[in-house]
C-alpha cells in the first residue's frame, strides 16, 4: 500500500521552486506525490523529477484532455490530437519518472453532448486509448481510466462502464481508476460497486463528498476499506480533494468556497485518517493477493 497526494491540493503549476513543500509532504509520511501533467505542464520536467528524488517521493501523474484534442470527436483530426496529446502526457509521465497516469482520458472535462453516449463514441474511445496503451506499454507505465458524476462527463459515469471500456481495449496496461467522490454521486453503493471491478482495479483517488478533508463527511469510508483489503488492493490510494484551490481549477471543479483551512492542513489531516482507517480494517497486514489481471 502507498500513500500519495496530488499536487492540485496545492497548485496546477510545478517547478523546483516547490522543493520545500515535496519535504514537507515527505516528512508527514506521504510515499508520493501525484502531479498533475499537461502540454506545458511541468515545464521543466528534468529539474522536477530531480527535486521529487531528493524528497525521496515517488510520483503518479493525472490529466484532462483539451476540448480540441480528445477521443469522443466526431471529428478525426480532433481524435488524432488527442491521442497524440495522451501519447505525450505518457512520455512526460516516463520522464518524470512515474509508472501510472490517471484521469478521465476520453473526453474533455465538462464536454456535453447534451444526449447520452453513443456506441460511435465508445468505439472511437477504444480506439484512440487502445493505440496509447501501445506507447505507453513501451514506456513502462499504466493507464487508469477515471469515471466522473454526470456533471462533469456524460460519456463515462460509473465503474461498471469504466469496466467495460477497459476489458473492450484488452491492454494489460490499462485499468479502472475509482475516485471516492465521484462514486459518491454515481453508485448506489460505491463498496459494492468497487468490489466488482476488483479484476480491473489499477488506482484509488481519496476524497469526501464535498471534496474537503477526507473523513470529515458521510462517504463510506469503512465500506470502501473493507472492500479495498478484501480485494487485496495493493496499490496507490492517493488524496485528491481541494482546500482553497486556484481560480481556474476552482471554475473547472466547481468550488466557490474554502473547503479546509490550508492547502497543509487538508493533506495532513487526511492523511492521518486514512493510514488509521486502513489499520483498523487491516489493511496494512493484508496479503497482497493478486486478484488483478496480469
Amino acid at each position: 500500500m502507498k500513500y500519495g497526494v496530488n499536487m492540485l491540493v496545492w497548485t496546477t503549476r510545478l517547478g523546483e521552486e516547490h522543493e520545500p513543500l515535496f519535504g514537507r509532504i515527505r516528512g508527514w509520511g506521504f510515499d508520493g506525490v501525484e502531479l498533475f501533467i499537461s502540454a506545458d505542464q511541468p515545464s521543466r520536467v528534468s529539474q522536477v523529477r530531480a527535486v521529487l528524488d531528493r524528497a525521496g517521493l515517488e510520483r503518479t501523474t493525472c490529466a484532462v484532455l483539451p476540448r480540441e484534442a480528445h477521443l469522443v470527436s466526431p471529428q478525426p483530426e480532433v481524435r488524432a490530437r488527442g491521442v497524440e496529446y495522451l501519447k505525450k502526457c505518457v512520455s512526460k509521465t516516463s520522464e518524470l519518472g512515474g509508472r501510472l497516469l490517471c484521469g478521465p482520458l476520453y473526453a474533455s472535462l465538462g464536454l456535453m453532448s447534451g444526449d447520452r453516449r453513443t456506441d460511435e463514441e465508445w468505439k472511437r474511445a477504444a480506439e484512440g486509448l487502445a493505440g496509447v496503451a501501445r506507447h505507453a506499454e513501451q514506456l513502462g507505465v499504466t493507464l487508469c481510466l477515471e469515471p466522473l458524476n454526470r456533471f462533469e462527463t456524460y460519456f463515462l459515469n460509473t465503474l461498471e462502464d469504466a469496466a467495460r471500456l477497459v476489458r473492450e481495449i484488452g491492454a494489460r496496461n490499462v485499468r479502472v481508476h475509482f475516485d471516492t467522490f465521484h462514486s459518491n454521486i454515481e453508485e448506489k453503493n460505491p463498496a459494492a460497486a468497487l468490489r466488482s471491478i476488483a479484476k480491473e482495479l489499477g488506482h484509488v483517488h481519496i476524497s469526501e463528498n464535498d471534496r474537503g478533508i477526507p473523513g470529515t463527511g458521510h462517504c463510506d469510508w469503512r465500506g470502501v476499506f473493507q472492500t479495498l483489503k478484501d480485494i487485496g488492493y495493493d496499490g496507490w490510494l492517493t488524496i485528491e480533494s481541494f482546500a482553497q484551490p486556484e481560480r481556474e481549477l476552482a471554475a473547472a471543479a466547481a468550488i466557490w468556497r474554502d473547503l479546509a483551512p490550508s492547502s497543509d492542513e487538508l493533506a495532513q489531516r487526511g492523511l492521518a485518517f486514512i493510514k488509521q482507517l486502513a489499520a483498523e480494517v487491516g489493511m496494512t497486514d493484508a496479503k497482497k493477493t493478486a486478484v488483478r489481471k496480469q
